[in-house]
């Protein structure tokens, strides 16, 4: 418990009132962000999995203790015979999926992130990456989904995994993304970390980019503006839209360019919108401004001599408060208020 959150711990507590009148229930541990406006998928990526493993004997799935929450029950209700749990011990995790690729097989291992990215990494490095094993490694709870404080926010997982040689990362945003993206790290040959939303996703991309389709390694165009370029991954490109919508309403144009792919980064792309002169790029990202999506686009565009006003919407470096999300996101930046709020302050 940091000092500040010490002191607000004997602060009047705030009661959040629905429409009716009604108190709302607040939880730090919630498994689907909201998304107002938006349809939902329950559990796409089990299902996308399932369907995979019906045309790939060879697709496994193993988890540590934690099928029910990454939502890889569904693959093991459906093909007990091809799934392997493994306990509270991701490093064992991980050296029974190296072992498995090793024997031929396509395993997809689940974790939360925090887990992989802290508690298994060395076992990742030597066992799958240096190897270039296809083991996929994908974690719920990423960066700040869960309220549950520093043992389970996974603030700097993509910094970490980026660093790591042979590993492709991912950042999906939407239900979309997901289906999308397990056909192709399934057939894609060496590791993959991705971060993975659970529970009931929004599907965010089609509904302003109807033919929109994940591709691996590629940033697309959601939405185009004159003004301001929101370079953005995971579940920040659904708050950069909707932040796009109210800046609409004050005559602020916003393009928002959607990064899933974090390693290999599609510079190509980034920097063709980049040098379409006049406008703010921002990038944001659901994750620490150390060495995330913001500090791989900088470095992009000052390589290249492109230099635009720049500006990143990302979490702190420092660990994180407990508390309810909304709560959370409002007050480290991720709320689509105060993604509004920064830009205008930017413009």
């Amino acid at each position: 418990m940091t000092l500040a959150s010490m002191k607000r711990k004997y602060e009047p507590r705030k009661v959040q009132l629905g429409p009716d009148g009604e108190r709302v229930a607040t939880s730090a541990m919630i498994a689907s962000l909201a998304a107002e406006g938006y349809d939902t998928v329950a559990a796409p990526f089990g299902h996308a999995l399932l369907e995979m493993a019906k045309k790939d004997e060879k697709i496994v799935g193993l988890s540590a203790d934690l099928s029910k929450y990454t939502d890889l029950y569904v693959f093991a209700q459906a093909m007990p015979d091809r799934f392997y749990q493994m306990g509270m011990a991701e490093q064992v995790l991980m050296s029974a999926a190296a072992g498995l690729a090793r024997e031929g097989f396509n395993p997809f291992a689940t974790t939360y992130a925090v887990f992989a990215s802290r508690r298994a990494y060395d076992f990742i490095a030597m066992a799958i990456a240096e190897e270039k094993l296809p083991v996929k490694i994908c974690c719920a709870l990423p960066g700040l989904t869960t309220g549950y404080g520093p043992s389970h926010q996974a603030t700097e997982d993509l910094a970490i995994f980026r660093g790591l040689p042979n590993m492709t990362v991912i950042d999906p945003c939407d239900a979309d993304d997901i289906m999308g993206m397990v056909p192709q790290i399934a057939a894609h040959d060496g590791p993959v970390y991705t971060r993975l939303p659970r529970g009931k996703v929004p599907s965010v991309l089609r509904q302003y980019k109807p033919d929109y389709q994940f591709q691996l390694g590629k940033a697309q165009i959601i939405k185009d503006g004159k003004d301001v370029l929101v370079v953005s991954t995971g579940f920040m490109t659904m708050r950069a839209l909707d932040a796009a919508k109210k800046l609409a309403d004050d005559n602020v144009d916003v393009a928002v360019l959607h990064v899933p792919t974090i390693k290999p980064l599609d510079t190509e792309t980034i920097l063709a919108e980049a040098r379409k002169g006049g406008r703010l790029v921002v990038t944001a990202e659901n994750h620490t401004v150390v060495g995330g999506l913001g500090e791989a686009v900088a470095r992009t565009l000052l390589t290249e001599g492109v230099t635009p006003g720049f500006k990143m919407i990302g979490l702190p470096d420092e660990f994180l408060e407990a508390g309810a999300l909304p709560t959370l996101h409002d007050m480290y930046g991720l709320s689509v208020e105060k993604v509004v709020q920064s830009i205008k302050g930017w413009l």
